[in-house]
């Protein structure tokens, strides 16, 4: 394994940067998707990407109309299984360090990957079911998946507790911090133990703000007591569980420093998430294309994100600018070597903790214990959230904006013979074994998202004709 004192300054900097680029294959892509590589770092393909700068990561992006993160993904580069190894195996054949290839399959309303391999429900689905060592069985199924395909870090699990209105929605476990720490420990180990390194994310926390930080800065008007209690536990859970990276998140907390994200504040990143918190592992920024990054030049950000404590810097706009930003703080003395070099260290220690293999085999994938996973753990999701349900009364399926599709999916699975609604007092939707072949393929899994105080996924009304 390479270690620190063999790289030179460029590939120093380049294992802190985490690309992400246009076309589906490695080294053969459309005049598209050439073009679209070459505003974005002067290249044709992923794989000159990855072997110009030297990179240590690169993140499979897919952009969907229905993502609340579309705006951070100008394009698709997964489709199916076997495209997507492929393209892994290309791009870690291009890289002359072992790469990071990470994606945001956080599953529900953010999963990149969204056909041929096991798709869990969201996370509030988790939360609604509340049973950990389902959780765990779950994300590890998933993880396996990912893994056969060449993945091997997965940005999620979402460690942000929800709060009233909150912009993160069903992509949290749900709004009691106790509650989210066992569901973000348990998908920490279920992912670790497939392989994957896990990542938690928003840190400090997004759950409680109304803001998007994809598209502004997000304010958390919290004491620092508040924090700890409100926001911190599901991450101070995640990292006892083995977490192997924290995204820290564009979100201001004035109590700690006022006007500038947590995502470029060492008083984040250095003096509370490794000090108080105690967080040894990798730290990497949330996507520096979103807005609150990009008041910075790209290479100006880049310098900033890393001497704030970020180690890997996801996602830069222009990629020859964020390198030679940080080239060019490096032989200023602005950035100490030391600070590169730590970072470094760290993102390498992580490359030898995964493990060293091929990728799977892919009739291993979306196989029957990860559907009986997912399955169960959508079943047990199913919270009726008002009235009493009764044979003779209408089932009324309704959906946040963006979410036709999912609701479509379950009014056409509530209509088909393998559905049926358990009469008394238990209100749980019966699944019988055999609408399994109805239920999984990429419908029912991702749809049954139906949990208390939920007010932006999708519900059931059970209520009397109107």
């Amino acid at each position: 394994m390479t270690e620190v004192g063999d790289l030179t300054d460029e590939d120093l900097v380049g294992q802190v940067l985490v690309g992400y680029a246009y076309g589906d294959a490695a080294g053969a892509v459309s005049a598209a998707s050439a073009a679209g590589n070459q505003r974005l770092a002067g290249v044709d393909t992923p794989a000159e990407m990855v072997d110009r700068y030297r990179l240590g990561g690169m993140i499979l992006v897919a952009r969907s109309a229905d993502d609340p993160t579309a705006g951070t993904n100008p394009t698709t580069n997964v489709d199916s299984p076997a495209q997507v190894r492929a393209l892994t195996a290309g791009l870690g054949a291009a890289a002359r360090v072992p790469l990071l290839i990470g994606t945001d399959q956080e599953y529900g309303v953010v999963t990149r990957i969204r056909s041929g391999i096991v798709q869990l429900p969201s996370a509030m689905a988790f939360g609604a079911a509340d049973d950990p060592a389902l959780t765990e069985r779950a994300w590890a199924a998933a993880g396996a998946d990912l893994a056969a395909l060449g993945v091997n870090v997965d940005f999620a699990p979402v460690a942000d507790v929800l709060g009233p209105g909150g912009v993160v929605g069903s992509r949290s476990f749900g709004g009691d911090p106790a509650a989210v720490a066992r569901q973000v420990a348990a998908a920490v180990r279920g992912l670790r133990s497939a392989g994957l390194a896990a990542t938690l994310k928003h840190f400090p926390g997004h759950g409680h703000t109304t803001v998007d930080s994809h598209v502004a800065l997000p304010r958390l008007d919290r004491t620092v007591a508040e924090l700890e209690e409100r926001d911190l536990p599901p991450f101070v859970a995640g990292i006892a569980a083995g977490a192997d990276l924290v995204m820290s998140g564009h979100i201001e907390v004035p109590a700690i420093q006022s006007g500038v994200p947590a995502s470029f504040s060492a008083r984040f990143l250095v003096d509370l998430l490794r000090g108080r918190l105690g967080f040894g592992g990798v730290v990497i920024c949330d996507a520096l294309r979103m807005v609150p990054a990009m008041r910075w030049p790209p290479g100006e950000a880049a310098v900033r994100a890393l001497l704030a404590g970020n180690d890997l810097l996801l996602q830069p706009p222009d990629l020859a600018a964020a390198q030679r930003g940080l080239l060019d703080a490096l032989d200023a003395g602005r950035l100490p070597r030391a600070r590169l070099v730590e970072a470094v260290e760290r993102i390498l220690a992580l490359k030898r903790r995964l493990p060293a293999r091929p990728p799977g085999d892919l009739s291993t994938v979306d196989g029957p214990a990860g559907r009986d996973a997912a399955l169960a753990v959508a079943a047990k999701a199913v919270t009726v959230l008002k009235g009493r349900w009764q044979p003779a009364r209408r089932l009324r399926v309704t959906a946040a904006a963006g979410r036709d599709r999912a609701r479509d999916w379950l009014v056409e699975f509530l209509q088909s013979p393998g559905a049926m609604m358990d009469k008394g007092d238990a209100y749980a939707l019966k699944l019988q074994q055999e609408a399994r072949g109805v239920v999984m393929p990429n419908t029912f899994a991702s749809t049954v998202m139906i949990a208390e105080k939920a007010s932006d996924m999708l519900k059931a009304d059970l209520a009397s004709d109107r």
